[in-house]
């Protein structure tokens, strides 16, 4: 019994101790406002995407091969002969595939020949040159065109930009909360990035319009949006 007594006894004095010093660590720890400051930028894209192919049908696999490299190779000099350097063409996709047919008499799917594609990405760094170079590659026989996306290539200078604004931003909304509670801003303690700078458009036509006699490509703007986290020290007003 003496032995509980006594272990009963320093654990609340344990407790007690610990009650009275809590104040004094919670003290030690600085006050703070912690906001987020947003920012966007806009830019027009400098560079644009296109995503084109040919596709040949043909009762054998060597024939469906054989159109499919010789009409690919024509649209591969009428890049050349359009100024779109080689480094900035390349295959994407390639691919024979059989046909199938349907043999009403048994049910059976017999191959009735082959099926050869080839696709290429193309990099335009003059987007004023979007639309006569979907003409070209029409004239060439692509017979596939799509996926057509517009970047900006310097997004680093922006995104730093918009970085800046963003902790002005920050510090706006923190001295708004410092005036309406009565104190004052000190240093900050602390910046973090709220994730990864993303686009919030990005200018894209999904497919080309192929009877047009010029297709109509619309580039549009590209938007960065960058957000930041900042604590800010906080003293008595003044």
């Amino acid at each position: 019994m003496k032995k509980t007594a006594v272990l009963a006894t320093s654990l609340a004095a344990v407790f007690a101790a610990t009650l009275l010093t809590t104040p004094a660590l919670a003290d030690d720890f600085p006050s703070a406002i912690t906001v987020s400051g947003e920012a966007n930028i806009s830019a027009a894209p400098d560079l644009a995407q296109i995503d084109a192919g040919v596709a040949n049908d043909a009762k054998t696999a060597k024939e469906a091969s054989d159109a499919n490299n010789a009409a690919m190779g024509k649209v591969l000099l009428a890049l050349k002969g359009a100024g779109i350097a080689e480094k900035d063409y390349q295959t994407s996709r390639l691919s024979l595939q059989p046909q199938y047919g349907q043999n009403k008499s048994t049910g059976a799917s017999p191959v009735v020949g082959f099926r050869a594609s080839n696709r290429v990405t193309v990099k335009i760094r003059d987007v004023t040159k979007v639309a006569t170079i979907i003409d070209t590659l029409v004239g060439a026989g692509a017979n596939d065109i799509g996926n057509i996306s517009f970047e900006v290539t310097q997004a680093s200078k922006l995104l730093d930009d918009a970085r800046e604004q963003a902790v002005v931003d920050a510090r706006r909304k923190a001295e708004i909360y410092a005036k309406a509670t009565g104190v004052t801003l000190g240093a900050p303690l602390s910046v973090s990035e709220g994730g990864a700078p993303v686009p919030l458009f990005k200018g894209r036509m999904a497919t080309a319009p192929m009877a047009a006699p010029q297709a109509a490509v619309a580039p549009g703007e590209e938007t960065l949006s960058v957000t930041v986290n900042v604590s800010w020290a906080i003293k008595a007003g003044q």
